[in-house]
């Protein structure tokens, strides 16, 4: 894990209005690497030195709002096409003409989305944890509400919504905060570890346990990372993404095709709960349609949300046999 420290070089670049904060290293076709909530570009730590090493110019970003990025305060600075114009953008300020993208979380819709609004800066797309479904018949988060809301049930992206709350509960205790949330969603939580009866109203942190010792695929180094990220950064930035549902349903239906034509990977985990967040509807299958050059879809058995993380070597090397096959 040192020897990625050592050998990245962090820049500030001027982008679509912001700066991002860059890790890079290596030489070679342009990959542009996107983290999820709540991370930073250290989540890719484990790809970023092989992927240099098979010939290729690795760039891990911090998205707006986190780490050593800009933190706009406003609500809207946080919406689909302002952090996926953050990404395209970034292509040309490094000098390129084109580059591929890999996202995972949060992270896979702004991975996803460039290959559909700037198709002439994106060669190919590869996404982790979050299929790309498009626009979707209803803004994410009114669905959300009529299925998990109108029942009484919480959801904790509606949980989100009110400015300020999510904020001081993940801001109170960072450590706990962090490895609760990790852990609760990982494919080493047993079943039940997130909640599914949790009431509406509840908070975000209630009843996830802190685990003792943590899964070996984050160490206790790794934590202290990002607690450090995150206890200067603070979350508005972090959370304010999930408060745009409706400017994204707004943006990505204002389309007439909503496919993304790139060549393209999908990686997820089979203990991913994004993948059972809407019950009786498989994302995966979705997906397909919406994604016609998608090379595959594959799900790595007991893992979680936290894809490269989770399982780095299996990862990398899915990731490196598509870079290979897309730059024959």
């Amino acid at each position: 894990m040192s020897s990625i420290l050592d050998r990245i070089q962090f820049q500030n670049v001027p982008t679509n209005g912001v700066e991002l904060r860059i890790a890079t290293v290596g030489e070679g076709p342009l990959v542009v690497m996107v983290h999820g909530f709540p991370e930073s570009w250290y989540s890719w730590r484990h790809q970023m030195g092989p992927i240099a090493d098979a010939g290729y110019q690795v760039v891990a970003v911090d998205v707006r709002g986190y780490g050593g990025s800009s933190k706009p305060q406003a609500v809207e600075a946080y919406d689909m096409e302002s952090l996926t114009g953050d990404v395209a953008g970034l292509i040309p300020a490094l000098g390129r003409d084109r580059g591929l993208r890999g996202g995972s979380g949060w992270g896979g819709p702004i991975g996803w989305t460039p290959g559909l609004g700037h198709p002439d800066r994106v060669s190919a797309v590869a996404g982790l944890s979050v299929p790309y479904l498009g626009a979707g018949p209803a803004p994410f988060i009114d669905i959300v509400k009529q299925v998990f809301t109108a029942n009484g049930r919480f959801f904790y992206q509606v949980y989100f919504q009110d400015e300020g709350v999510g904020e001081a509960e993940l801001e109170a205790d960072v450590r706990g905060a962090l490895r609760r949330f990790y852990y609760a969603i990982s494919g080493d939580a047993p079943d039940g570890t997130w909640p599914t009866d949790k009431p509406h109203g509840a908070t975000l942190l209630d009843r996830l346990p802190d685990p003792d010792p943590f899964p070996a695929w984050l160490t206790d180094a790794d934590i202290d990372y990002y607690v450090n990220e995150f206890t200067q950064s603070g979350f508005r930035g972090p959370l304010n993404r999930y408060r745009n549902h409706h400017r994204d349903f707004a943006f990505l239906g204002a389309r007439p095709d909503q496919r993304i034509h790139q060549p393209a990977l999908y990686i997820a985990g089979t203990r991913d709960l994004v993948l059972k967040m809407l019950p009786g509807k498989d994302m995966v299958a979705g997906m397909k349609s919406l994604v016609p050059n998608l090379s595959g879809a594959e799900l790595l058995d007991g893992i979680g949300h936290w894809t490269q993380q989770e399982a780095p070597d299996e990862v990398t090397r899915r990731l490196l046999d598509w870079l290979s096959d897309i730059r024959k």
